[in-house]
């Protein structure tokens, strides 16, 4: 990009928010990547939000969200706004950002109904009143007089301690938190002050703005994080939500607004408000602009704006003042550095997979579906560097994800690599994946791959089985297998050859019957993937698990599209259980399951029984290349974890060093065989 078109880009000017000058458009909005250590963000901490710093991003959002009092227990990995230890902590991520030009905010709540009691120091939940929140299951105390006096006070000396850190400001949660409990008709039954009519639903937000105004002075940046209509029958309307946000903006206590649309009551609810794959982009874009509209106010806004072209749109025609890409960061956080320097095809695309959120709900920390260096800031790169030693000749097996990392990566290194794929197109089993129209932009996975490696002078060898003899041919010095696995399922005690795989069903090999069961105790996606398809034929459809609920490895957000598809389709889902045998019966099939409880085993007649079971390692060719390796296959595990390069000299005089990855090693997921392939290719 010329310093003409940079200086008309839209997402490259300047915004000026009172006092604070944001250098461009573009920020990360406040989330939790669960990255905390005793409620303090410590290195991982500060690195993840450091790197995007240097990616260019205008402001970067940490917290979501840090909460103000001790009653107020973590849900997620939540930061501990309430404790005076933060204020280091936080001034060593603040300065090290502002070193790079990023500005840096906090976003501040009490969680109010969305956490539980049974954690931190087992205080009664607090919210406006005792209506159950579902997601985390809590049956909340209404909050007394002296409780939202206290309340209030910790949100002041949160933000107090927020400004001494250094930060450039702070924005306060209002959707499912406690402030806009207050807000909502469907939290708030109270009958007192604090209830009823909108100037007694927002009295709480009044006290929570002048408490913070009086500890931190009318320079401190203060900002709101608002749901300005939470689409629910039931709920806060679309007229309210604006009358609030034009309440706000008229007075003099905030200094932007960050709208959100929807409530999150369900997954189901949430869903619509973080949207994922196979949904519209941007969905919530145009009535932000609405809002934007109406108020005449500084407007921030994040939903599934995962593309630069969606932010420069929601820049260009007014609709934002600065547009949140958020999960797009995860995927890439030097999205900004790219577009000045006019690289923007070089930039890592957000797939929409929703794997960074779904492992935070399930309680793990955030994790990009195909970015390993994300969250992992202190041990692997984000930009890939020219080795400064030997250039090595590497042979990479496979064009899946991880075989198509390892190329990328020892390209980027400088090396000479050569891949063999069998198939006549890369992608492996993400390609299969991807045929299901939901979940199509998966394909980026392997897309963006594709090209970084043809920039670098990959050479591919596609519609090529290859042998040991092919890969000797090269004359390597490091051989990668990544040819993946098949599936397994060889796991009943009879009847194994009766049944079909997911796999076979999600590449159309074979057809859904009229009356099918699915046995998945791998509990990922491919069981799911294969089921809705046959929901969606218009199958009698019963899916079978032996966990306490289908689909353990994945979160609340992907779950929730499957569990549309099987509720449209009538599809009985039958949990405890364990499909232990098939047999013949006429033209049909006879299922037997049993379970992990009893010794009782009930049958089903049906026309088709798919298992999905994971996968098995395709490792002949492994197995063939191992004597001939100088290592025989062996990792040094030690420093695959510590970063050093592999030196096992098992066979000295092999002629190569030989490793697999991915599920060529085991089946896991694209996550793993990605984050296998970098850690590894890395110290080549």
């Amino acid at each position: 990009m010329t310093h003409t078109q940079a200086s008309k880009d839209p997402l490259l000017q300047p915004f000026q928010l009172r006092h604070l000058t944001l250098k461009n458009r573009v920020m990360s909005t406040s989330h939790e990547p669960s990255y905390s250590e005793g409620g303090m963000p410590k290195d991982r901490y500060r690195l993840y939000h450091v790197e995007k710093a240097k990616g260019g991003i205008a402001l970067t959002m940490t917290a979501g969200s840090a909460i103000v009092s001790a009653d107020s227990p973590a849900a997620f990995g939540n930061l501990h706004a309430y404790d005076d230890e933060i204020v280091g902590w936080l001034k060593a991520l603040t300065d090290e950002c502002h070193e790079h030009g990023a500005a840096v905010m906090i976003q501040l709540t009490h969680l109010g109904r969305r956490t539980n009691w049974n954690k931190a120091d087992w205080l009664p939940v607090l919210a406006p009143s005792p209506v159950r929140e579902p997601a985390h299951r809590a049956f909340p105390k209404e909050a007394e007089d002296w409780d939202i006096a206290r309340i209030v006070g910790d949100y002041a000396a949160a933000a107090q301690r927020m400004q001494e850190a250094g930060l450039d400001g702070i924005e306060l949660e209002a959707y499912g938190h406690i402030m806009d409990g207050f807000w909502s008709p469907a939290t708030n039954l109270r009958a007192d002050d604090y209830g009823g009519s909108l100037d007694n639903r927002l009295r709480f937000t009044w006290a929570v703005l002048d408490a913070i105004r009086a500890a931190t002075g009318p320079d401190f940046i203060v900002g709101i994080r608002m749901v300005a209509d939470e689409d629910w029958d039931k709920g806060l309307s679309r007229e309210e939500g604006v009358e609030i946000a034009q309440r706000l903006a008229g007075s003099g206590k905030v200094d932007f607004l960050n709208i959100i649309r929807g409530h999150i009551e369900s997954d189901a609810a949430l869903s619509k408000v973080i949207p994922i794959q196979g949904t519209p982009a941007s969905p919530h874009l145009d009535f932000t602009g609405e809002v934007r509209a109406a108020t005449q106010f500084p407007v921030f806004h994040a939903a599934r704006i995962s593309d630069v072209a969606t932010a420069r749109h929601a820049i260009a025609e007014g609709k934002l003042d600065m547009v949140g890409m958020t999960r797009a960061h995860i995927a890439d956080p030097h999205i900004v550095r790219k577009v000045m320097e006019g690289r923007e095809e070089e930039i890592r695309p957000c797939v929409g997979a929703t794997y960074c959120l779904d492992r935070i709900y399930e309680g793990h920390e955030a994790l990009c579906i195909h970015n390993p260096a994300t969250g992992r800031e202190a041990t692997m790169p984000h930009v890939i560097r020219a080795s400064g030693g030997k250039k090595h000749n590497i042979v990479v097996v496979g064009a899946g994800p991880a075989g198509l990392e390892a190329a990328r990566v020892a390209a980027e290194r400088g090396h000479k690599v050569s891949v063999f794929e069998a198939a006549p197109q890369p992608g492996g089993q993400v390609r299969l994946a991807a045929q299901d129209g939901r979940r199509k932009e998966l394909v980026g996975i392997i897309d963006w791959r594709m090209a970084r490696c043809e920039a670098k002078g990959v050479g591919f060898r596609f519609n090529t089985y290859a042998e040991a003899g092919d890969v000797t041919a090269l004359e390597p010095d490091i051989v990668l297998v990544a040819t993946g696995g098949f599936p397994n399922s060889e796991v009943l005690e009879e009847g194994n050859d009766l049944v079909v795989s997911s796999w076979d069903i999600l590449s159309g090999d074979v057809k859904p019957a009229a009356n099918v069961l699915v046995f998945d105790d791998n509990g990922g996606h491919p069981g799911m993937q294969a089921a809705s398809i046959i929901a969606q034929a218009g199958s009698r459809l019963e899916v079978v698990s032996p966990e306490r609920f289908f689909a353990p490895e994945m979160g609340g957000l992907n779950h929730v599209a499957y569990a549309e598809i099987f509720d449209r389709a009538g599809v009985r889902v039958t949990i405890n259980a364990r499909l232990v045998g098939a047999r013949r019966s006429g033209n049909g099939l006879i299922a037997c399951v049993g379970s992990d409880y009893t010794d009782i085993v009930r049958e089903r007649e049906v026309d088709q029984i798919v298992v999905e079971h994971g996968t098995l390692p395709l490792d002949e060719l492994y197995f063939a290349l191992k004597p001939l390796s100088r290592n025989l296959g062996e990792v040094d595990y030690p420093a695959l974890v510590a970063g050093r390069e592999q030196a096992i000299e098992a066979n000295p005089d092999g002629a190569f060093r030989l490793f697999r990855i991915g599920d060529a090693v085991s089946s896991r997921n694209i996550h793993a065989a990605i984050y296998d392939a970098l850690r590894l290719t890395k110290t080549f």
